[in-house]
């Protein structure tokens, strides 16, 4: 549901729709278009706007940068918990070192994620 709300934005004239118009385009109910749009919201994806006494549901050419860096900016504070709980528990433990190593790895995919993400952002332009 979240990617036939996406694309039904994305082929709109001007990537913008209300809730009733999804409903009607998509041929589902409001629930599920409510439940899809809180989680395109959620990452970034869409963007609301109040119209009156309607939310308008937005997409616009830098969604794929903006959830690109929140899921990175996510993973990247997962990391560090991993980091953090490792040295608690103790980097000699089986335990430790498996979260340790874990958190390197998040740490350096998301690092290598947004630096990609700023380094190719002019091409949504």
């Amino acid at each position: 549901m979240m990617a036939r709300v996406l694309i039904a934005l994305w082929l709109s004239t001007d990537g913008r729709l209300t809730a009733a118009e999804l409903t009607r385009e998509l041929g589902v109910s409001p629930a599920s278009v409510s439940a899809a749009v809180g989680y395109l919201i959620r990452q970034e994806l869409i963007r609301r706007e109040a119209q009156g006494r309607r939310d308008v549901y937005v997409v616009d050419n830098d969604a794929w940068f903006q959830s690109t860096v929140t899921g990175a900016e996510q993973t990247l504070h997962a990391a560090q918990v991993a980091v953090q709980y490792a040295e608690q528990i103790g980097l000699d433990t089986p335990a430790g070192a498996r979260l340790a190593k874990s958190g390197a790895f998040l740490e350096r995919i998301s690092l290598d994620a947004l630096e990609s993400a700023a380094r190719w952002r002019g091409l949504l332009r």
